[in-house]
């Protein structure tokens, strides 16, 4: 009972700082909720001179010697990226190791063979830090939904863009301007295009689609938009149809139980006002899951940061941590289904069109022949100003991607079509 489970800390950054904090404050609280001390044996980082707070003798810059070692029972990986995180992780498997990661990246890019090795050596591989943060998520998808069939889960998972969509909207701000705003306050990397292309969310999506439908999901299998070209016209038109402009992971599970197939995508949207994720503000991340049994289940808190990360990744410690003590192993994700994933072509979507068009005559029944022409329904139209500052606004029902992608193609080659000036898909409209 006095002997301590030893930790390999692999990064001291803004997260694995706090979980070395975390590890240290909490020291008797963890003792009592695991059964046995928790000590930190070595943290490996690449420039120890850049950590003055942490213990010398705790600091290495060898971490494959580090995860190997005899002395280390777990191994908890904040460093993020594919190398040399997947060669660390795999060698600590290796080693019997349990892992704990927050690294999204890697989890979407090679869950399956990380997964297949901790199942044959029968260890944990646990990751609740690396979707949402702080929000307990993907243990309720695998454990406490297990006995259910989960249909949908639609989120806002990157507080980066959601931050810079909530300040356009609050205060017509354009992107640029919103984005530099979010950069100053420390919610934007220097470099933001894993955030603002949606390469992030992607890799969430993708987590977030193995785990609710039992399906092996890669970020390739993500359909990816970013945000970089949503402008503050685009938001002042999703307010006058009582929207908000969101980037949001969809993972969809589509069919009737005998053939049905796998839709993940990540792109921004037009939403209802009255949907619960459009009240989500500012850097929080939310998530909304539908299943048939349990209904309608949402989770909301801090998606982002040093802290909230940090206490997923101490709440995973302390589960793997007890697991090992009993001798055993959790419940991995179940791969079973192998469900086909639907390409974005094929999935039912609906658009929010903006056309600069000339003003005469029989302009909206061409364009209206256009849309028929390709069987997409339109459900609205409205016509803004006049002359060279004529705009036709079209809200179109749900029709396949690929139509309503063919027919914005044949508008631009239209004479009478001067521009294509926005194309937002549009989400949660009856």
């Amino acid at each position: 009972m006095t002997k301590p489970l030893r930790v390999a800390l692999l990064g001291c950054g803004t997260v694995g700082s706090q979980v070395l904090r975390l590890i240290a404050e909490q020291a008797d609280d963890l003792t009592a909720r695991i059964g046995r001390p928790v000590e930190v044996a070595g943290v490996a980082v690449r420039r120890p001179d850049h950590h003055p707070d942490v213990p010398a003798h705790l600091l290495t810059t060898d971490a494959q010697a580090l995860v190997t070692r005899e002395d280390v029972d777990l191994v908890v990986e904040v460093i993020g990226g594919i190398e040399p995180a997947r060669t660390l992780l795999l060698a600590a498997i290796g080693a019997g190791k349990s892992v704990v990661s927050a690294n999204k990246a890697l989890l979407a890019d090679d869950g399956v063979a990380l997964h297949a090795a901790a199942a044959e050596a029968g260890v944990d591989l646990y990751y609740e830090a690396a979707v949402a943060g702080a929000i307990p998520l993907l243990r309720p998808l695998r454990e406490s939904l297990a006995g259910d069939q989960i249909r949908r889960v639609v989120g806002i998972v990157n507080g980066t863009t959601n931050y810079i969509l909530s300040r356009m909207a609050e205060t017509g701000a354009g992107f640029a301007e919103a984005l530099a705003e979010a950069t100053d306050l420390g919610y934007a990397e220097a470099d933001p295009t894993a955030d603002v292309d949606g390469f992030d969310a992607a890799a969430k999506a993708a987590i977030l689609a193995s785990l609710a439908f039992h399906t092996p999901v890669t970020a390739a299998d993500v359909h990816r938009e970013g945000i970089s070209s949503i402008t503050a016209t685009d938001v002042a038109r999703a307010a006058e149809i009582g929207c908000t402009v969101k980037l949001l992971a969809i993972c969809e599970r589509v069919g009737n139980g005998t053939t049905d197939t796998v839709a993940v995508r990540v792109h921004p949207a037009m939403i209802p006002t009255t949907h619960p994720l459009a009240a989500v503000g500012g850097a929080f991340n939310a998530v909304f899951v539908e299943a048939e049994a349990a209904g309608q289940l949402m989770f909301y808190g801090q998606g982002a940061g040093g802290e909230p990360t940090a206490s997923a990744v101490l709440g995973d410690l302390v589960a793997v941590a007890r697991n090992r003590l009993a001798g055993a192993s959790g419940q991995g994700p179940t791969g079973y289904a192998k469900l086909a994933v639907r390409p974005i072509a094929e999935t039912p979507t609906r658009y929010h069109v903006s056309l600069d068009v000339a003003d005469k005559p029989g302009v909206l029944a061409t364009v209206a022949q256009e849309f028929a022409r390709h069987e997409v329904s339109i459900s609205t139209v409205r016509q803004d100003g006049h002359g060279d500052a004529a705009t036709l606004v079209i809200v179109t029902h749900s029709a396949p991607d690929a139509a309503l992608s063919a027919t914005i193609a044949a508008l631009r080659d239209m004479a009478a079509v001067r521009a294509v000036t926005s194309v937002l898909r549009v989400e949660g409209l009856s």
